[in-house]
């Protein structure tokens, strides 16, 4: 008989309402598409009681804190860092964007290699957004298939991304069929079905002339809604966004002068007046249905609005929270030399 691995503690499960189960006779998937070798019986376990602990402001947060959760950028999902830390993930979001991180360059020895030339003071910018939307099944649902769900990175903007990005690869839980699944085509998004929520790997490989290596982002697909107090509904699902910019520093000639007019970016030119931005032009032929833009997509009407207006005060915040830290590091690195030169003074003596 065919039998479930133990879910992952990370797991949840469907909601409590009713006794502990056995996995069928025949091969069934803990989230879709995973057999074993005998029987086994699961226990069903409530979802998490929603958080009671008080939500914290961003000035009440530590320089150190501040530090911790720029860190964090990346290796935990902004959710989880926002209910560690006490703050909104929009929040949390704003402080990792106020130190935004620049994407690896390949190897110098490469450059050299394959004589690539790259432009000093300027950036390409690519603003993106990775996500899930969950559907809860209803009277569909089983107790192996809750939730059909869609992972996805698109552009901010609902562009095209397969003018920079080659492929996405979306690392699933172990207990899926397969749970490397690599898109390699714009809208890069997969469709899955399952029961649990775990933490989704999403790596992203850029094209040859972008001279980056694969960036790397993780994101935890959520099933049920944060507030659980009503019933789970069919037609409204759980969805969870967070907002980037993929920042290309000194890009390479050739990638800039393929994409500078694409709409799915914007080229920033920093002289020594300043920084001038140069919005995306209007390319031939863009009043036309593009292929891996996400205009017309069937779940448009859930995305979430990123607008930069909307986040400004909370960007501003963390940023003076970002400077509040660089000042108190100069002041203690002032008091170290300081007391050095004491030291070395009364040492002399």
């Amino acid at each position: 008989m065919a039998s479930l691995p133990p879910p992952p503690p990370s797991l949840h499960s469907m909601p409590s309402h009713s006794q502990p189960l056995t996995s069928p006779s025949s091969s069934s998937p803990l989230l879709s598409g995973t057999t074993a070798d005998a029987p086994i019986t699961i226990g069903i376990s409530t979802r998490p009681a929603p958080s009671t602990k008080r939500k914290r402001r961003l000035a009440d947060l530590t320089s150190e804190e501040v530090s911790e959760i720029i860190a964090l950028r990346g290796k935990m999902p902004q959710a989880v860092v926002g209910k560690k830390y006490g703050i909104e993930q929009t929040e949390v979001s704003a402080i990792q964007r106020s130190q935004r991180a620049k994407t690896a360059r390949v190897g110098d020895d490469h450059e050299k290699k394959n004589a690539i030339k790259r432009i000093k003071d300027v950036e390409i910018s690519l603003p993106i957004v990775y996500g899930t939307i969950s559907f809860w099944l209803g009277k569909k649902a089983d107790e192996l298939h809750s939730h059909k769900w869609t992972v996805y990175v698109r552009s901010a903007a609902d562009e095209d991304l397969g003018v920079v990005i080659k492929k996405v690869v979306f690392q699933l839980h172990p207990s899926f069929n397969n749970p490397t699944r690599v898109v390699e085509a714009a809208p890069f998004e997969l469709n899955e079905s399952g029961w649990g929520e775990f933490e989704i790997g999403i790596t992203v490989f850029f094209h040859g002339d972008v001279g980056e290596k694969p960036l790397e982002l993780f994101h935890h697909l959520k099933l049920y809604p944060a507030d659980e107090s009503g019933p789970q509904s069919t037609k409204k699902p759980v969805v969870v966004e967070a907002y980037d910019e993929i920042v290309f520093s000194e890009p390479p000639e050739a990638f800039l002068a393929r994409v500078r007019n694409h709409p799915a970016v914007a080229v920033l030119s920093h002289t020594t007046s300043g920084t001038v931005s140069f919005p995306a032009a209007a390319v031939e032929g863009t009043n036309e249905k593009s292929k891996g833009d996400t205009k017309d997509h069937p779940l448009r009407q859930w995305f979430l609005k990123h607008s930069e207006a909307e986040e400004l005060p909370s960007i501003a915040a963390a940023r003076q929270q970002v400077q509040n830290q660089i000042m108190k590091l100069r002041r203690d690195l002032h008091m170290l030399e300081t007391e050095a030169l004491q030291l070395k003074s009364s040492a002399g003596h």
